[in-house]
C-alpha cells in the first residue's frame, strides 16, 4: 500500500495551491465581504485547466485522476469554501455526471467548452421543498413531441446566476412508485426562453460564492438531452452526489488545515499568563486534536479518490469521508476562533470566515445526518432499496488521455 504522492500529484497541489494563495488570498476577505466572487477567478480557473482537471484529453480536459481533484479541492478550500464550491459544482456535478452518463454526441457538445471555460455548469436538484427528501421533487417535465416542457423551481443552486448549462432533475411519471422511480435528468441550456434566476443574499457563509435559485415556466428541452434514460434520474442523481460529495469531503480537508495553521500561527505568536498560548495544555490539545482530524480526513478522502480512480463503486466511502471531514472542519474551525479568543470574532482574522464557511458543508451535497443514515444503512446491511444498488453503476473507468 502507497501513501505517497506521484510527481503528477505533488505538481497538481503545488500548481493550485500557488494560484490560490498568490492570487486569490489577498482579497478573499474583501470578496467575502462584497458578497461576490472576483470577476477573474473562473478565467483563472479555466486558464490552469482545474475546471476540467478529471476529463479525458480528447474532451479538453488534463487526463488527470480523482486523486488529483481532491488535492485540487484540499487547497482551493484552504484559502477559501467558494473556490472549492467552483470545482464541486462544475467538475463534480456537471462535467463527471456527463461524462458518466452522457451520449457520445452530448459529450461531443457539452464536454470541450466546459473543460476550457466557455461554458460553467452547475447542477439543479434541490427545491424549496426538497432537500434530503430528493425522491419527492416536485419539478416536472412533460412530453411534448420530441422535447420535454419543464416547470419548477430549484434553490440553493451553487454557480446559478454565473453558469451557462445545467444538469437538472424533474419528475417525468407522476405515477411511478416508488416515486424515485418517476425522476429524470435533463442537460438544460440556461439561456432557453422560459428561465429566470437570481442569487440569494444574506448567506452565513460562502459569501463569495454564487447561491441562487432557477425558475422553469414551460422550458422546452430537447429530448437527446436526456442524461440516461427516462426514469433514471435518482440514479443519474446519486452518482452526481458520489462526485460532489467527494469534492466536500476534500475541500473540508483544506479547511480543517487552514484552521490548525491559523491556530498554530497565532499560538505561536500571543501570549498569556506569561506563557505563549502554544506553551499551554489546553490550547495545545486543541491543535492536537485539529491535526489528529486532518490527517483522518485526508486518508478517507484519499481512499474514496483510489476506489474511484479503480472504477469502484464507492458511495460507503464518499459517504464516510464527507461525514468525518465536514464535521469535523466545523470542530477545528470553531475551536480556532477559541483560541484567537476576541479576535476570532472579528473579520481581522480569517478563523471566523472559517467557522461560517464550515457550517454550510454540513447540509449541502446530503446533509450530516442523511451520511449517518448511509452508514448505518451498510453497516447494518439494510439499503432501503437493494436492487437499485445494484443498478447504480461503478464509475466508468475511462482512460484519462
Amino acid at each position: 500500500m502507497d501513501f505517497g504522492l506521484s510527481q503528477e500529484h505533488q505538481m497538481v497541489q503545488r500548481m493550485v495551491r500557488d494560484f490560490a494563495v498568490k492570487e486569490v488570498l489577498p482579497t478573499i476577505a474583501e470578496q467575502d465581504r462584497a458578497g461576490g466572487m472576483a470577476p477573474f477567478v473562473l478565467p483563472r480557473l479555466a486558464e490552469l485547466g482545474i475546471l476540467g482537471i478529471t476529463l479525458p484529453v480528447k474532451y479538453g480536459g488534463q487526463g488527470m485522476d480523482y486523486i488529483s481533484l481532491g488535492l485540487a479541492c484540499e487547497e482551493l478550500e484552504a484559502v477559501d469554501t467558494s473556490l472549492r464550491v467552483v470545482l464541486s459544482v462544475h467538475n463534480g456535478l456537471s462535467c463527471l455526471t456527463i461524462l458518466q452518463w452522457g451520449t457520445e454526441a452530448q459529450k461531443e457538445k457539452y464536454l470541450v467548452p466546459l473543460a476550457n471555460g466557455e461554458l460553467v455548469g452547475c447542477g439543479a436538484f434541490t427545491e424549496p421543498g426538497a432537500g434530503s427528501d430528493f425522491a419527492h421533487i416536485q419539478a416536472t417535465g412533460k412530453k411534448d413531441g420530441g422535447d420535454y416542457l419543464i416547470n419548477g423551481e430549484k434553490m440553493w443552486i451553487s454557480l446559478a446566476s454565473l453558469a451557462d448549462l445545467a444538469v437538472v432533475t424533474v419528475r417525468t411519471d407522476q405515477q411511478a412508485r416508488p416515486a424515485y422511480r418517476g425522476l429524470s435528468t435533463f442537460l438544460v441550456e440556461l439561456d432557453s426562453p422560459g428561465i429566470t434566476r437570481g442569487d440569494i443574499h444574506g448567506k452565513l457563509g460562502v459569501r463569495a460564492g454564487s447561491t441562487g435559485w432557477i425558475s422553469f415556466q414551460d422550458v422546452r428541452v430537447p429530448a437527446e438531452n436526456m442524461l440516461g434514460e427516462e426514469g433514471e434520474g435518482f440514479k443519474v442523481t446519486m452518482s452526481a452526489f458520489d462526485s460532489g460529495r467527494y469534492t466536500v469531503a476534500a475541500g473540508a480537508t483544506g479547511l480543517i488545515r487552514a484552521s490548525l495553521e491559523a491556530s498554530i500561527k497565532y499560538a505561536e505568536e500571543r501570549s498569556a499568563f506569561g506563557e505563549k498560548l502554544g506553551d499551554l495544555q489546553l490550547i495545545q490539545s486543541k491543535i492536537s486534536q485539529m491535526s489528529i482530524d486532518y490527517q483522518a480526513a485526508r486518508l478517507l478522502y484519499l481512499q474514496a479518490g483510489w476506489l474511484k480512480n479503480q472504477g469502484l463503486r464507492n458511495t460507503k466511502e464518499t459517504s464516510a469521508a464527507k461525514l468525518f471531514a465536514t464535521e469535523a472542519s466545523f470542530k477545528a474551525a470553531s475551536e480556532a476562533v477559541q483560541i484567537h479568543g476576541a479576535y476570532g470574532f472579528s473579520d481581522e482574522y480569517p478563523v471566523e470566515r472559517y467557522l461560517r464557511n464550515a457550517r454550510g458543508a454540513m447540509i449541502y451535497e446530503g446533509s450530516s445526518e442523511i451520511q449517518t443514515l448511509i452508514q448505518a444503512e451498510y453497516a447494518l446491511e439494510r439499503r432501503r432499496d437493494k436492487k437499485l444498488r445494484r443498478e447504480l453503476p461503478a464509475y466508468d473507468h475511462e482512460t484519462w488521455v
